[in-house]
């Protein structure tokens, strides 16, 4: 075998190694999918949506309260995770000196490492023990020590990549460092930066663990974001472990719609970041 061939036999079983890792990777994610829809798919209608959940045994029932539930301690998270972490980023990408920067982005790696059950437990010494009860305020700071982190990162990282000679132009015009920053390096960088926002948010979706000690659940409304609270990650655990055929049923059309919200968010991520290839290449 001479070297040329030996160069595209390699070539050859090194692509088809790929190729097959590849189509493992996406056809585990079609059959998740596929068993969602398959198994939960018909449980999902008007009623899904729009009722309160009911009794085990008894026909219908929904899990609005959950779905307003999730939709609110995301929004609460958001509120609080995303500016930490846009202006977290910003400073260490833009005003950090070495020591402090390292140890913020250290802290901040493990952060992403943590456990989310143990972010849990600390939410709940921190917010549940001193209000005295579960509630959403308490769901929605769990979510946003997990959310923090992330954002903070990839804030940074997306700043990292706007050319150095934007700002050098900037400065050089005399305008001070935080007029460039704001006027120049992060409108240059936003749309990345969104997009690493909505896949944080995207990630935050999922978390029940977090919510078993801070939001802990509700069959019915709560009557304010100081009161327990619903969500479908929890929702979906607990109907999961259940002993009747309904509840699970209903536990597969909220992961249905769980992982169709994931997947919405994602998709609009990747349409604003190719948006923002596009509009740079135009």
């Amino acid at each position: 075998m001479n070297r040329l061939t030996y160069r595209k036999f390699v070539s050859n079983v090194m692509l088809t190694l790929t190729g097959v890792c590849t189509l493992v990777t996406v056809s585990a994610l079609f059959l998740i999918l596929g068993y969602l829809v398959y198994n939960g798919g018909k449980s999902i209608n008007w009623n899904f949506l729009t009722k309160l959940p009911l009794p085990p045994g008894e026909v219908g029932g929904g899990m609005a309260n959950a779905i307003v539930g999730s939709v609110v301690m995301i929004a609460l998270a958001s509120l609080i995770g995303l500016p930490f972490g846009f202006f977290g980023g910003i400073y260490l990408a833009e005003f950090g000196g070495k020591g402090f920067s390292f140890a913020v982005r250290y802290m901040a790696d493990l952060l992403n490492g943590v456990p989310s059950i143990v972010i849990g437990v600390f939410a709940w010494t921190v917010v549940v023990v001193p209000m005295g009860g579960f509630s959403a305020i308490a769901g929605a700071f769990a979510l946003a020590l997990i959310l923090i982190p992330i954002t903070l990162r990839s804030t940074e990282q997306f700043l990292g990549e706007v050319p150095r000679s934007l700002r050098e132009a900037a400065l050089a015009l005399g305008a001070p460092k935080w007029k460039v920053v704001a006027t120049v390096v992060v409108p240059a960088a936003l749309p990345a930066i969104l997009t690493g926002m909505i896949l944080g948010v995207a990630r935050i979706a999922g978390e029940a663990a977090p919510l078993l000690f801070t939001a802990f659940g509700n069959a019915f409304w709560a009557t304010g974001i100081n009161q327990p609270t619903a969500s479908l990650p929890l929702i979906i655990y607990t109907h999961a472990i259940s002993a009747y055929d309904d509840w699970h049923q209903q536990a597969w059309a909220a992961g249905l719609l769980l992982l169709g919200g994931v997947l919405f968010t994602n998709l609009a991520a990747r349409w604003i970041m190719s948006r923002s290839i596009s509009g740079h290449k135009g």
